[in-house]
């Protein structure tokens, strides 16, 4: 659900009108609704209170400290995959007990800082990290709680760049390594190795990946067991979509996910882990710009905008879509033109659509970019010295401003030249 809703011929963010954030703020700008980040997450965790669940939001989805914050009060654990974003995690309020460290390049610092806050649990994907875990586990006296994450071969579908379950991806141990895993394990004394985890991929739009792969989970966990091992947690990732187009197929709801999941792990006894991000925060989010040129090619026309790629990479990296539309609704019987839309990199990358039917516009109209709340901010570069786009937070009919637009002279201090340049 987006509380973005046109009222009275001007797009508002709950009852803040976009124009007025315009104004205010500038363009380009992300803008976030805490009505809607707020529902995503009740939703969730409602069609996963049948079971003993933790639910660890992917903090790479969106690490705003704000975004953090609210999703602590709402009493949300964290997935993070680096050390910054353990120390974003804590320092917004989330429990380290609530908290799980994923990734395949953990570094020793890393995994020192996540051992003393004493975090709920590792998800190791490696023997080499295992080893190097184990000992710095004994070097401070303590017992690393573990999951292995596995990788089951399961093709999720979708954009090959953000698939991550099948045999060929970087990520987890080879399902059929797990029996070597777990006996490595068993015989190190700074280890605790009671659960698995899996995680297929991001933007799943069906159930039947999340079946198979959990139904491999679960003849795991029974076989595991079977020889002597306390599995007691199972992790199953995040991954399920979201609609970018009201003319997208809807995928899956949380309910009907829940259930699924409820069904085939009934009478296991196990605690379930759950790491939603772009659930939770894609469609809370747009991306603010203003129509700079609208320029009329021999065969395109193209609406460049102050928006590029180096604010919402997702277009660029992954042929991503997002629905676009004015600010201001277009008067009846306005003409619909096609469009490429661009951003004014030096790059032809720098294109968010291409031959979009959209109201015609003119230099200075404003339009959203929609579904930009997961995987925008985060992924933004100061590419073509551009600055980074603030972030804004609206509740009600307030906003703030959760991160500030750096001028050219904040980037310069961030570099040196030296005395023999």
């Amino acid at each position: 659900m987006r509380h973005f809703t046109p009222i009275n011929g001007q797009i508002m963010v709950e009852n803040v009108n976009l124009s007025t954030i315009a104004e205010q703020v500038g363009t380009p700008a992300y803008v976030y609704s805490t009505a809607t980040l707020t529902r995503h997450y009740k939703v969730f965790e409602q069609a996963v209170s049948g079971m003993d669940a933790l639910i660890a939001y992917s903090v790479k989805a969106n690490s705003n400290q704000a975004v953090l914050s609210l999703l602590a009060k709402l009493g949300c654990g964290a997935d993070v995959v680096s050390g910054g974003e353990l120390t974003r995690a804590l320092s917004a309020g989330i429990p380290a007990d609530k908290i799980v460290f994923s990734g395949v390049g953990k570094t020793e610092a890393e995994l020192r800082a996540a051992l003393e806050a004493e975090i709920f649990q590792f998800n190791v994907e490696s023997i080499p990290e295992l080893d190097l875990l184990n000992s710095i586990a004994l070097d401070m006296g303590k017992i690393a709680p573990i999951a292995f994450r596995i990788n089951p071969d399961v093709n999720a579908g979708g954009h090959e760049k953000i698939s991550t379950g099948r045999a060929e991806n970087k990520f987890g141990v080879d399902i059929a390594d797990a029996n070597i895993a777990f006996e490595r394990a068993r015989n190190l004394a700074g280890i605790s190795a009671n659960g698995i985890a899996m995680h297929i991929g991001s933007q799943i739009d069906s159930l039947a990946p999340f079946a198979s792969a959990i139904t491999l989970g679960v003849d795991l966990i029974k076989q595991l067991r079977a020889k002597g091992y306390p599995i007691e947690t199972f992790d199953i990732g995040g991954g399920l979509g979201i609609s970018y187009s009201a003319d997208d197929t809807p995928p899956p709801n949380p309910t009907e996910y829940g259930k699924l999941v409820e069904q085939l792990t009934d009478g296991l006894g196990l605690k379930m882990l759950f790491e939603p991000g772009r659930l939770i925060v894609g469609n809370a989010g747009v991306l603010l710009a203003k129509t700079i040129y609208v320029k009329q090619g021999g065969a395109r026309n193209f609406l460049i905008i102050d928006a590029a790629m180096n604010d919402l990479m997702r277009p660029a990296l992954y042929d991503a879509h997002h629905d676009i539309e004015p600010v201001v609704t277009p008067a009846p019987g306005t003409n619909m033109i096609s469009y490429d839309v661009v951003g004014p990199i030096c790059e032809s990358g720098d294109t968010f659509t291409q031959h979009r039917l959209l109201p015609e516009m003119h230099a200075g109209d404003l339009l959203v970019l929609h579904s930009a709340g997961a995987y925008g901010a985060v992924q933004a570069s100061q590419y073509n010295s551009r600055p980074l786009v603030p972030e804004i937070l609206v509740k009600d009919d307030k906003f703030a401003v959760i991160r500030t637009r750096p001028s050219i002279e904040d980037i310069f201090k961030t570099e040196n030249v030296p005395d023999w340049v």
